[in-house]
């Protein structure tokens, strides 16, 4: 099954049926469509396939306009990356136990359907440069050692680096104490910076 690409206006066509007011349905609409590029980046750098990712995003933005569109603008940014992470976090206990059943019924464990990092990069159809080449392989390494952090030290590097939360509002985002967002934060950078120095010295 191909999957859709994800539309914001479809989350908010679906919204605008439940009644509320055209300005909150508009008001709404901006933020999701604001976030909604560098959410799917992030679920897809932490889940490794975009199908999935684009169903834990699609789900994140149905779930903060049907339970939170009446909150204040300013608090649907950390409300969003809440539900977003919790379903990552879901994601990858669920992903877990299936992978644990397969190997106790002797599945492949070599099997995997994750994406290449590089598929949503639009092609130029020009020929690449040995730059441009040296720079698309540093990203692809960046993804792959994102992905294969912790999910926590991944949560507290994306949502503090990436979407430029403070460590207050990552804590809540995370359900953890400010001190832990530090020491998951600390680690991720520490982690990426001995396996990138090659790309990023």
């Amino acid at each position: 099954m191909v999957k859709q690409p994800l539309d914001s206006i479809a989350v908010m066509q679906e919204f605008a049926l439940q009644g509320d007011g055209l300005d909150s349905n508009q008001a709404l609409n901006r933020f999701l469509a604001g976030v909604e590029r560098r959410a799917l980046r992030m679920a897809t750098v932490s889940v490794g396939n975009v199908d999935d990712a684009l169903d834990l995003v699609q789900d994140a933005m149905m779930k903060l306009a049907s339970r939170y569109a009446q909150r204040p603008e300013d608090q649907w940014g950390p409300l969003f990356q809440r539900i977003l992470q919790n379903a990552i976090t879901d994601w990858h206990r669920r992903s877990w136990v299936k992978n644990r059943w397969r190997r106790f019924i002797g599945g492949g464990e070599g099997q995997s359907d994750a994406a290449d990092p590089l598929q949503d990069y639009p092609d130029s159809r020009q020929t690449e440069s040995v730059e441009r080449l040296q720079q698309e392989d540093a990203i692809a390494n960046l993804e792959q050692a994102i992905h294969d952090l912790s999910l926590r030290q991944q949560q507290a590097f994306m949502l503090r680096l990436w979407e430029g939360l403070s460590v207050e509002e990552t804590a809540q985002v995370m359900g953890c104490s400010q001190g832990s967002v530090k020491t998951h934060y600390f680690r991720a950078v520490s982690a990426l910076r001995a396996r990138l120095e090659d790309h990023w010295p």
